[in-house]
């Protein structure tokens, strides 16, 4: 099981706090303005935008916030400039964490990043570190308890996946970066709910992480999550179940 997808298994385990909620409206906020800035105001012409929008929806942000930070993104409304930004670096047991930031201040995100990292047993590496360990794919979500895989994958592949797998009980399906939405909009089609979906950086290659260290790597990931200009964390390690359990305890 890959790295990036047993972490979304220990988040989606954890309860959701108000103040996550809060970081998580930031930082879909920003992903909101940035996307609009970029490709326009128009969801139906604009892919990224309409990503983020589906994204605010999953976190219950009102239409009036998603509105607010379109127009802002458009130059309608006055707002913060933003700048994306990635960071690389490894964490305990010899992880590679990949990190994707919006931010209207560097300097600020920079310094951190590598705080975050120095306080929990990492090192901030250099650009291009660790990036060439990781594709770029589309990852769509579904509940492998509602859904019928084999109806489930069948319709996935007829619309352009590359890769369909059942970790747990969700069913995860992959697609290029230019189908992630066609098959999004197959699968809807069908009638099939989508727990979510995003364009992220899939390992190659998994690295075990044990003993102490798989308490520390899910720290420094938490502690990376919680940046308010951090938009995504990734990472490529892989845990035993049994030490999966006992950090999610």
């Amino acid at each position: 099981m890959a790295g990036h997808s047993k972490w979304k298994q220990i988040k989606r385990k954890k309860a959701v706090t108000d103040a996550r909620r809060a970081s998580s409206w930031t930082k879909v906020i920003r992903e909101i303005t940035v996307a609009a800035k970029a490709g326009g105001g128009d969801p139906g012409g604009n892919p990224r935008l309409r990503t983020a929008i589906d994204a605010a929806k999953a976190v219950n942000m009102p239409n009036e916030n998603i509105d607010r930070a379109i127009k802002k993104g458009t130059g309608e409304l006055e707002g913060s400039s933003y700048e994306e930004l990635t960071y690389e670096g490894y964490g305990p047991g010899g992880a590679a964490i990949f990190i994707e930031a919006t931010t209207d201040n560097p300097t600020r995100t920079v310094a951190e990043i590598r705080h975050a990292f120095s306080r929990n047993h990492g090192n901030l590496g250099a650009t291009g570190s660790v990036g060439w360990m990781f594709d770029r794919k589309g990852q769509i979500y579904l509940d492998a308890t509602r859904h019928d895989e084999d109806r489930t994958l069948e319709l996935a592949l007829d619309a352009g996946a590359e890769d369909f797998v059942r970790e747990g009980d969700q069913f995860v399906v992959s697609t290029a970066p230019g189908t992630f939405h066609a098959v999004q909009d197959a699968l809807r089609a069908a009638k099939l709910q989508i727990d979510s979906a995003e364009l992220a950086m899939v390992p190659k290659n998994t690295v075990k992480v044990e003993g102490p260290d798989v308490d520390r790597i899910i720290r420094l990931v938490e502690a990376l999550e919680e940046l308010d200009d951090v938009s995504k964390v990734f990472s490529n390690f892989d845990i035993d179940a049994s030490q999966l359990a006992e950090a999610e305890a």
